[in-house]
């Protein structure tokens, strides 16, 4: 009984500290929690004795998070964002899913999410969203996230996951650059275009484009050719008339309906994705991940293909 006296005694100086954190102020704190400013500073106080470290730079006006304050603060979000979903999983009541939900994907990825996000918050309005769009290579458990939408194997056993929808790659350029370069016939054509080049951010590797063996390639290219680590850019190049677009379809499905871009048609293997979304198993009975899982997978990758 002791050690769970200890226990529930130092989750108590945790939930003050992280208080005290998100409001870089002992006065805001003691607010929300309804105690006394002074009993505040004493928790955080007796918090730094026992870690042996200072979590907090105090002067008369301001408090700040020390380097190792912001570092533990990380830390203790989670810990009280995971007993928030135990909480929740063992509540009989009717609350809808809450807390804060960690979300990573591809920085391409708010052209499928950011048209449903309305949506689900109206219909989930006690979860609050925290999306992180980048392209770099995530632990979703060591990183905190509590969900990852991603393309490609999921080898780490550690995870669960489910699918999105598939998505294909298409050959596109602008307009103009049709009216002055004409459109490819067949594959060896290419010698004689600019071919926009992606390169994958965390591994430098230039992502190739399907072509047979023996086939002209864009490394080929007698025309100077442009190569980025963003996507979009390549969406932005093509549009500009700079050189043809190599993309994910859903990518460039808004500027081939505005004019913007015409797809290439040649002869091209069928280059495919699948998109999942992924979650640390040990969280898979939780509420608020629960919903957005079900949502995500009945709402994105479900319009019409580009043909």
């Amino acid at each position: 009984m002791n050690r769970l006296n200890k226990s529930i005694e130092s989750l108590g100086r945790v939930a003050t500290f992280v208080q005290a954190a998100e409001s870089l102020s002992f006065v805001g704190a003691s607010r929300i929690l309804g105690v006394s400013a002074s009993a505040v500073g004493k928790t955080i106080a007796a918090l730094e004795q026992a870690l042996g470290v200072r979590l907090f730079q105090r002067s008369t006006r301001t408090v700040r998070l020390t380097t190792e304050g912001e570092l533990f603060y990380e830390r203790c979000r989670k810990v009280l964002d995971e007993l928030h979903d135990a909480e929740s999983m063992l509540s009989q009541s009717a609350e809808l899913p809450r807390g804060r939900l960690r979300v990573s994907l591809p920085t391409i990825g708010y052209r499928f999410l950011v048209p449903h996000l309305a949506e689900f918050q109206r219909l989930y309005p006690q979860i609050e969203l925290d999306l992180d769009f980048s392209d770099r290579l995530v632990d979703i458990i060591e990183d905190g996230f509590d969900a990852v939408i991603r393309s490609g194997d999921l080898p780490d056993s550690r995870l669960m996951s489910k699918h999105l929808g598939p998505f294909r790659f298409v050959l596109c350029a602008a307009p103009k650059y049709l009216a002055q370069h004409g459109a490819p016939k067949k594959i060896a054509d290419l010698a004689d275009h600019a071919c926009l080049q992606f390169r994958f951010p965390t591994s430098g590797k230039i992502r190739g484009w399907p072509f047979p063996d023996n086939a002209a390639s864009p490394q080929r290219s007698q025309l100077s050719m442009l190569t980025c680590s963003n996507m979009e850019a390549i969406r932005a190049l093509a549009i500009e008339g700079l050189g043809l677009g190599y993309m994910p379809d859903f990518l460039a499905s808004d500027a081939i309906a505005e004019g913007l871009l015409e797809m290439v048609s040649l002869p091209l293997p069928k280059d495919e994705g699948q998109f999942s979304v992924i979650w640390p198993s040990s969280r898979q009975l939780s509420p608020k991940i629960r919903v957005f899982v079900d949502f995500v997978s009945s709402r994105l990758f479900k319009g019409a293909r580009l043909t």
